[in-house]
């Protein structure tokens, strides 16, 4: 019982930041409950580290990537590009926005969908002067797409990078088990979410109030750059496949090597990157581990591993539905990332490929039933607040119930058919 208070103890600070505290630091303090309290050992501490640093690492140099791209206008370029094609027709702006956050999730992970996208697309909804009714589809719509679009590759999303890490999957052995899983995702989020949203989607637009979109990126040589250095960070991580060389060399490392050209051309200043730059994400994984062992030492994965192992006796699509489900619950009651970690240390007995990527759906998709699920989503909606834009719990809550459980349930029949 006592590493199940410290857990949930940890995930209260987590959601709530008591005393401001952050995220990162929140988690180190239930760590360190766990190693005073006993429910984990120091031998389970430095286990958690050798699995963790690896994502902690890569997963901060992809958010630094991201941020770089912020500063000399990649995102805002793109997203004035979506609204200058429309041609004012709202239904087509619906479109396009969903496909560039569903891009930019998939490419550049989801935090930097909802850190850098969801003010880009709140400020295009005030300056084309929308309703309230359809600026909150737009909003709704590409807030969901920014978790369910973080499927087809492993630096997509956190869980993506732990898991990975946890099982040894490769590169582009993940990119080639989940590609058709995400692309059921990513065209379920837009048709569905636009049969849910259509009857909002009937306003005119004024595109002449926009910013012509070549003003947006200064230097169009290094916006062209960037697409060659992002193809070329793509073939390094299939080259540290083969050469087994850690995911974080060439996430944090491809960054830091970007930030420095861009600094070097004059488009950034780092230390602008630097302050911009969430550092709490390194001891957070580390520490929210640590936290989980202690209810792996009490032997609660193991009913999650007896559960998973009864579903696998009902046929692999049992299995597969079993796992996606019980993480999506799992997500939505604790958090994603705890969740991906318990269902990581409970599918290592089960044996089953499929059953893992179904677990990080459910971790991704199915995250979505509720606010607290996803920390992407509290800094979506903590960022929306911040700009005077507060979206309440009961309209979300509406609106994910409607879209979650058939997006879920498409994409776990993806993984079920092609993985």
């Amino acid at each position: 019982m006592l590493s199940i208070a410290i857990f949930l103890l940890t995930i209260f600070a987590v959601i709530f930041r008591p005393f401001n505290l952050g995220i990162g630091t929140c988690a180190i303090i239930g760590a360190v409950l766990s190693l005073v309290c006993g429910t984990v050992s120091f031998g389970d501490t430095l286990e958690a580290f050798s699995i963790v640093w690896d994502a902690s690492l890569a997963f901060l140099g992809i958010i630094i990537f991201s941020l770089v791209l912020d500063e000399i206008g990649f995102f805002e370029h793109a997203a004035l590009r979506a609204a200058l094609a429309c041609g004012g027709d709202l239904k087509k702006l619906f479109f396009a926005l969903m496909t560039l956050c569903g891009v930019v999730s998939a490419l550049f992970a989801n935090d930097a969908a909802v850190l850098i996208l969801a003010p880009i697309i709140l400020a295009q909804t005030r300056a084309l002067n929308l309703p309230p009714r359809s600026a909150l589809a737009l909003l709704l719509a590409t807030g969901f797409m920014s978790d369910s679009a973080s499927l087809p590759f492993v630096f997509s999303n956190l869980t993506n990078i732990i898991s990975a890490g946890f099982f040894g999957i490769s590169f582009w052995g993940y990119f080639s088990s989940m590609w058709a899983a995400f692309l059921l995702s990513f065209v379920a989020s837009i048709l569905i979410s636009y049969i849910i949203l259509r009857k909002d989607l009937s306003a005119k637009l004024d595109i002449s109030v926009l910013r012509s979109e070549f003003k947006v990126v200064a230097n169009k040589q290094l916006f062209i750059f960037t697409w060659i250095f992002f193809a070329l960070l793509l073939v390094g991580y299939g080259l540290g496949d083969v050469y087994a060389l850690p995911f974080c060399v060439f996430a944090l490392g491809g960054a830091v090597v970007f930030m420095g050209i861009c600094a070097r051309l004059g488009a950034i200043r780092a230390r602008v990157i630097f302050t911009r730059t969430p550092w709490q994400i390194l001891w957070f994984s580390l520490g929210l581990y640590i936290v989980v062992w202690g209810l792996k030492n009490a032997q609660y994965s193991e009913l999650l591993s007896s559960f998973l192992l009864l579903a696998k006796e009902s046929g692999e699509l049992a299995l597969v539905l079993a796992s996606g489900l019980a993480s999506s619950v799992l997500s939505s009651l604790m958090n994603n990332l705890p969740a991906m970690m318990l269902m990581d240390i409970s599918l290592e007995s089960v044996g089953s490929n499929k059953a893992i990527y179904a677990a990080i759906i459910g971790c991704n998709v199915g995250v979505k039933f509720t606010h607290f699920g996803s920390l992407a989503t509290l800094l979506w909606l903590y960022l929306l607040k911040s700009k005077n834009c507060e979206i309440s719990i009961k309209t979300y809550l509406i609106f994910s119930f409607k879209i979650t459980l058939p997006v879920l349930f498409i994409t776990l029949f993806g993984v079920y058919l092609w993985a």
